[in-house]
């Protein structure tokens, strides 16, 4: 019987935003230390809760697991529990077979600015199966946001230290200018989202680039923007624009 412990830690990490792989023994012959159903977890640091059997084969199945985490993508594995050309020293002479299944945080959209494209972009993010959060600083814009996900307003800072910004974050800039833009940015360089793009013009970007320069942000950090926002497609509508933006953010999280 599978105990009700894993499914809770399983449960607790993806809670927190944990990255972790679900290690299932499926299948099993001749003498095996753990049957079919036993179940481990592996984190992306290595560490482990519960067991398959342990020894070597644990062992190659915990480097695999990181590895599928790393791939973003499950795994079945075949392993023989004596194979002296793997220097195993294993005396159960059994095989058994173990399925991999990584369970990654839900990407979230953080989107500053919600006025026409901060809407279509929600709707389609939320289309697509993202977290979808949307932030302005005009508390009556955000009283009345038609689009879709939770909405914040207020000072930005405030509201990056209760949302946790992290590596499974995009963040989507199209604020209604250029001051706003260079409010936010220095606060949204200093997380580690995964992508931050920004919508504007080039006489729009030169002049925030300019004054983020001037404020002190270094080179290596303004080249984590990705401005003009989105891939070229010729688009004009809001809803063009978002299938442009969420396309540059599929490309980079499938390519990547």
């Amino acid at each position: 019987m599978v105990s009700m412990k894993i499914f809770e830690e399983l449960l607790q990490a993806i809670s927190c935003r944990q990255t972790v792989v679900l290690c299932t023994v499926i299948e099993t012959d001749r003498s095996v230390p753990r049957k079919a159903g036993a179940k481990m977890l592996v984190y992306d640091d290595g560490s482990t809760f519960g067991t398959i059997g342990g020894g070597e084969m644990e062992f190659r199945v915990i480097s695999a697991a990181r590895e599928s985490i790393s791939e973003k993508k499950s795994r079945q594995l075949s392993y023989t529990l004596v194979d002296p050309s793997q220097g195993d020293p294993g005396v159960c002479g059994g095989d058994v077979t173990i399925y991999l299944e990584p369970f990654m945080p839900q990407t979230t959209i953080l989107i500053l600015g919600a006025g026409h494209i901060g809407k279509a972009v929600s709707e389609l993010s939320s289309w697509l199966g993202y977290k979808v959060i949307v932030w302005d600083d005009r508390e009556d814009v955000i009283t009345t946001f038609a689009g879709e996900g939770e909405t914040l307003t207020g000072d930005l800072a405030t509201a990056i230290e209760e949302e946790l910004i992290d590596e499974h974050t995009r963040v989507v800039i199209v604020t209604r200018n250029a001051d706003v833009d260079c409010k936010v940015l220095p606060l949204i360089i200093q997380t580690p989202a995964a992508y931050i793009g920004l919508m504007g013009s080039t006489q729009r970007w030169k002049v925030v680039r300019e004054k983020l320069m001037g404020s002190g942000m270094r080179t290596e950090e303004l080249e984590r923007i990705a401005t003009p926002i989105g891939i070229e497609i010729a688009a004009e509508s809001p809803e063009e624009i978002a299938v442009s933006i969420l396309a540059e953010v599929i490309a980079g999280d499938n390519i990547s």
